[in-house]
């Protein structure tokens, strides 16, 4: 077992209130996607209120800005269930449900296995990674950097071909 794991944050700001109908795409795919985020592979946790989600965590005064964290056993794990899953199909609508992002809106780091990160430390990680591009700080899937105490450098995992995404 390895001494670390990797965190990972995602935000955006979603078009309109999650009570809206417009929404409910996303609103309506939420527990399908969590539960398999639960039962994957590698999944150790993730941030959730008693809703069984994070939407309700508020981290900054804008009610349509939401956040997403959780910590896999490995990044190939994460990136397993990101691309390789059914979540990949609930990505692909996210145009019709949030305000295209103004910087970086996901963003990985290594803790300590038994660790959990706090939304405050996500959004600093992220701003780090906004600021400063991938580093053994924060990184992404297009630059993963190895945990601590392994050398070596950045790694591209060639995210692309499965991007969903705002690309």
């Amino acid at each position: 077992m390895s001494d670390w794991h990797v965190a990972q944050i995602n935000v955006g700001t979603v078009l309109h209130p999650l009570d809206d109908p417009r929404m409910e795409g996303f609103v309506s795919r939420l527990d399908a996607v969590n539960a398999l985020a639960d039962r994957s592979p590698g999944f150790v946790w993730r941030l959730q209120t008693e809703s069984g989600n994070a939407t309700g965590i508020k981290t900054t005064a804008d009610p349509l800005f939401i956040i997403n964290m959780s910590v896999w056993a490995s990044v190939e794990a994460l990136f397993d269930f990101v691309y390789k899953s059914a979540h990949r199909t609930a990505m692909a609508g996210r145009r019709d449900w949030f305000a295209p992002p103004k910087g970086a809106y996901m963003a990985l780091w290594w803790i300590r296995a038994g660790t959990l990160p706090t939304p405050e430390e996500g959004l600093a990680r992220l701003a780090h990674l906004d600021a400063n591009g991938a580093t053994q700080q924060a990184f992404n899937f297009g630059r993963k950097f190895p945990p601590p105490d392994v050398a070596g450098g950045p790694e591209d995992m060639r995210p692309d071909p499965y991007c969903v995404g705002w690309r």
